[in-house]
């Protein structure tokens, strides 16, 4: 006959397997968003392909919660709304800095956010990150400028990317602060984020005179492009996310989300025909063990 407190920590080790694996999809499904998203940019601007994948990811998730949102408090969706404007500037300089640098530099320097994430979760209570927790950072960070070339190959399109990765932490940090303790569930607040974040895109698109712009003239494989971002990249990918970071640290979901750009490094080469050296499987191999690293801090100090 199994102890309680036993049979009690087996549950736990196996729910948070099942988050950790829940978490690395999303990392995957992420990684294929870069070559879906710069084969989308061929037809439609930044803020109109912003607009079409948020505003069918409100739709279907505003569906799905719709009896919820209708009765929800004031300071849940104004929560919610705060989070989508954080999501729409990581969106505008994610895909602004992607339609001006390579998909592989684009998926490896987001992974950045695994060393900003841990400085800004345990900065704002005040407190060091572990050490293994550093140096893991750092290492998945050489990884990184060896997979991208170095700093003098960057250019102005991957400096947006840096300051996404920049607020990719300060978002997972903020969602976890903001609705751990709230009552708002992870399908109304994604449907909440979404419509926000098609919204900035739409007054985005009205003040700069490109409303036009959303006449899109396209095939099956720009809309296709949008449907994979919009159902997998987004409406499964933020709502594992937002379950996910209620339930784990923000370190652990910073580092299991940092196995992205590995995803994307290899579908870009596959998918985009983008380049492999040396150098950057040497890159890759140290994202995975800083990543890793990081993980395993994180568990024993957790």
């Amino acid at each position: 006959m199994s102890h309680p407190s036993g049979t009690a920590a087996q549950g736990a080790h196996r729910s948070t397997f099942a988050a950790d694996a829940a978490v690395l999809g999303i990392a995957l499904v992420w990684g294929a968003s870069y070559p879906a998203t710069k084969s989308a940019l061929a037809y439609a601007p930044v803020l109109v392909l912003i607009f079409y994948r948020f505003t069918a990811t409100a739709c279907l998730m505003g569906l799905a919660a719709r009896r919820e949102l209708a009765s929800a408090g004031r300071g849940d969706v104004l929560r919610g709304a705060v989070l989508g404007t954080i999501l729409a500037a990581i969106f505008v300089c994610e895909i602004a800095g992607l339609a001006m640098t390579s998909a592989t530099n684009a998926a490896l320097i987001i992974s950045l956010c695994t060393l900003f994430t841990p400085f800004l979760d345990h900065g704002l209570s005040r407190r060091l990150p572990p050490p293994i927790v550093v140096c893991g950072a750092m290492i998945a960070c050489v990884g990184v400028g060896l997979l991208v070339g170095g700093l003098t190959s960057w250019t102005q399109g991957d400096a947006l990317i840096l300051l996404a990765a920049v607020l990719r932490a300060v978002m997972v940090v903020s969602t976890k602060r903001l609705m751990s303790a709230r009552s708002l569930s992870s399908v109304a607040l994604t449907a909440v984020q979404a419509a926000t974040v098609a919204t900035v895109a739409l007054v985005a698109l009205a003040l700069t005179g490109g409303v036009g712009g959303l006449a899109v003239r396209a095939g099956a494989g720009f809309w296709g492009s949008v449907a994979f971002l919009s159902l997998f990249c987004t409406i499964a990918a933020f709502y594992v996310q937002n379950a996910a970071v209620r339930r784990m640290s923000p370190t652990r979901v910073g580092f299991l989300m940092g196995t992205e750009p590995l995803f994307g490094f290899a579908l870009a080469h596959v998918l985009l025909a983008e380049p492999v050296t040396g150098a950057a499987v040497l890159g890759a191999a140290l994202v995975v063990a800083g990543t890793f690293a990081g993980l395993l801090a994180d568990h024993r100090t957790g």
